[in-house]
């Protein structure tokens, strides 16, 4: 799991620095095309940043669907690809006549492009690896497989877990109650309990299932078990 994550900050420090690399050429270009056209200068200001913000923001939006498993809207995927063709297009615009000069001048914004949807696939895979894992350990007591035995009486049979299906609950049981109790004892300095993100982050899970601990701990059901007599 670390390795996973080391691999997944490394993308985004790559992706990261493409984006800076191409915010600033395409801030450029723009404005010089921009001041070509009759723009005076605030505007030809103005522009560039209107375009880049569109970017960030409809970048973020589908960073933030794809956390949650799913590819974003519509609208989020226009406003990209609109905006990244816009910076394309004024790189080329303003670049030497060649087709070598507009290959150079394209060069960063089509590594951004790329390099952000390999980011976004890495993190469809980590989402959905997380939640079939959740939602596996969630069904598990509810989905145990029973064995057949005769009862002490000899009346008929009494389904029982296989005792290592039993002692894997019990672990499962056991950790999701420690969790509880960690979250219970760390509380926030206004006395309220710590999000589900912050209890998720604390044990590497996802987001969900932080917020499944924390219903679950206040409907009860994490509840230390009575000792058996």
């Amino acid at each position: 799991m670390r390795a996973v994550r080391n691999i997944q900050r490394t993308t985004i420090a790559g992706v990261t620095l493409l984006a800076v690399i191409a915010a600033v050429v395409s801030f450029r270009h723009m404005h010089e095309l921009c001041l070509r056209h009759g723009e005076d200068h605030l505007a030809a200001v103005l522009i560039p940043l209107a375009v880049d913000g569109t970017i960030v923001v409809a970048s973020m939006s589908i960073l933030l669907a794809n956390r949650y498993g799913s590819r974003g809207g519509m609208l989020a995927w226009t406003l990209l690809v609109v905006g990244s063709l816009a910076g394309l297009g004024a790189n080329i615009a303003v670049a030497e006549p060649s087709l070598i000069g507009r290959i150079i001048a394209a060069w960063p914004s089509a590594a951004l492009i790329g390099s952000y949807e390999l980011l976004m696939s890495q993190v469809r895979r980590l989402s959905a690896s997380s939640n079939s894992r959740e939602g596996q350990e969630e069904r598990s007591l509810a989905e145990l497989p029973v064995v057949s035995e005769a009862g002490s009486d000899g009346s008929g049979d009494v389904a029982r877990p296989p005792r290592d299906t039993c002692r894997r609950d019990t672990e499962i049981a056991a950790f999701h109650r420690f969790v509880w109790q960690w979250a219970q004892e760390n509380r926030c300095p206004d006395g309220g309990l710590p999000s589900g993100k912050v209890i998720a982050e604390r044990f590497s899970r996802s987001p969900r299932w932080g917020r499944w601990i924390k219903r679950a701990g206040l409907a009860g059901e994490l509840a230390e078990p009575p000792p058996v007599v």
